[in-house]
């Protein structure tokens, strides 16, 4: 097979080295979801549980504000500097939670992780260390570890929780951090070049164009409802399975392990299916309803050990399809020549949901009882159900990336028509300034070919230096 269509060492090791940052990152912040909020009870101020929630989900608040703006800061100051800088103050966040001897100094601790929000730097850092025909398998590679981490966290955070306790979880996302720098400096390539990518990073020009697309705002409404759902469910969860069981903490592994694995298995046919069959709405919406029933039945099963049991593998087949479609739903909707915009804006609502999701979640089961985190889940997602079917089916498409020569502005949009015009091709954008075309083409099948033809005959039509 020729090179050009294989990842070269280096972008593997890029990918796999990012990759694994955020995974480390990530499970950091995971690791505490199962096993949190029964700690935090016995903490001074504890007794609140809407300071639980806080501490659940401050992280998120810092996260929203600052990913993006440490994203363009990374174009000015370098990839590696803001990454390493963003995992210091997550190390920092996580051993003053770990010396907490209050509530409020766990909050605080969360509120300092959450401000090393790395996320826009190291999809920008894969940008740069990836050939536009490979970024794709580089993100699905982070996008991926993400998804395992989230999976490991719910089983492993029980175990260390026995050994070690939730200050020594936090002290070790500390060290994990640590690591991640050292990752970062001996397992990560230093790019030759570091430029703009729109396809992997915001432009603030386009954030009111992507703002106004209400194909794209159902997306996000559903990240941040999707966040905000599962983090509420963490406040009480916890504490409803030891009422209904009697299992301690330490234990709830034993409910995790066998949930997150029967509903991968039932997550991967439906992802496939909804892929290959262009069924992905169909498959999304059912999923949405999926999780609006679990939400409903918590309700009235959240006293009720095996209700409980059977609704969290409900709710995690759902989350788990619905977490893998979102991102490539936006991919297919997000405007050719604004998907970094899309995914940045996106990213920030999820982070959003996830604080609010907390803080909600602490205060409506302090004040009013669990079965009122569940009611508040059921409205939102119920909203959000009646935003996805009223939405327009995503078209059939995929994303491609070609390198083209230096241009100027005229001669890209010529190029950006004439491949346009090509059958199969829906969406083509020429950027000059970052010699790269993206288009949007048929999965049915497009004339690759005659893009390629166009792309090399640049020089024929004055499309060259």
């Amino acid at each position: 097979m020729n090179d050009k269509y294989k990842m070269t060492p280096l972008e593997w090791r890029a990918s796999v080295g990012l990759a694994s940052i955020f995974g480390l990152r990530m499970l950091g912040l995971f690791l505490i979801l199962p096993v949190f909020a029964v700690y935090a009870s016995h903490l001074p101020g504890g007794d609140n549980r809407t300071l639980i929630g806080l501490a659940l989900g401050t992280y998120g608040l810092t996260q929203a504000i600052l990913q993006i703006p440490l994203g363009m800061l990374s174009d000015r100051y370098g990839r590696k500097r803001i990454i390493y800088i963003g995992l210091l103050l997550f190390a920092l966040g996580s051993f003053v939670a770990a010396s907490a001897h209050s509530i409020h100094m766990v909050i605080l601790g969360r509120a300092i992780q959450g401000s090393g929000a790395i996320a826009a730097a190291v999809i920008a850092l894969a940008a740069d260390l990836t050939r536009e025909e490979h970024r794709t398998k580089a993100m699905a590679l982070i996008g991926m570890t993400i998804g395992v981490t989230f999976s490991i966290s719910l089983v492993l955070a029980p175990a260390l929780n026995q050994w070690i306790g939730v200050p020594g979880i936090f002290a070790l996302t500390g060290v994990l951090a640590l690591l991640g720098m050292l990752v970062v400096f001996a397992g990560v390539p230093n790019p030759q070049i570091t430029r703009f990518h729109s396809d992997a990073e915001a432009v603030p020009a386009q954030f009111m164009s992507v703002l106004r697309n209400t194909q794209l705002l159902r997306l996000n409404f559903g990240i941040f409802s999707l966040h905000v759902v599962l983090m509420s469910m963490f406040v009480v969860i916890p504490f409803a399975l030891i009422k209904t069981s009697g299992l301690d903490v330490n234990h709830h592994w034993e409910v995790y392990l066998p949930v997150m694995l029967a509903s991968f298995v039932l997550m991967v046919p439906a992802i496939i299916y909804g892929e290959k069959k262009a069924k992905l709405k169909q498959v999304f919406v059912a999923a949405i309803g999926l999780m609006l029933a679990a939400q409903l039945l918590l309700i009235f099963l959240v006293r009720d050990f095996w209700g409980i049991v059977a609704l969290l593998f409900a709710f995690f087949v759902a989350f788990n399809i619905l977490e893998a479609t979102l991102p490539s739903l936006i991919s297919k909707i997000a405007p050719a020549g604004s998907k970094g915009t899309a995914i940045g804006v996106y990213n920030s609502f999820e982070f959003f949901g996830a604080f609010l999701g907390g803080a909600a979640g602490g205060l409506l089961s302090h004040y009013y009882g669990a079965a009122y985190v569940f009611a508040f889940g059921s409205a939102l997602i119920g909203i959000w159900l009646l935003l996805a079917m009223s939405m327009k089916a995503p078209p059939a498409v995929r994303s491609m990336m070609y390198h083209v020569e230096e241009m100027d502005a005229e001669r890209a949009k010529w190029l950006s028509q004439r491949l346009a015009a090509l059958d199969g091709v829906t969406e083509a954008v020429v950027v000059a300034e970052e010699g790269v075309a993206y288009l949007k083409v048929r999965m049915g099948g497009w004339d690759e070919q005659g893009a390629l033809n166009l792309i090399g005959e640049r020089k024929e039509h004055g499309i060259s230096e």
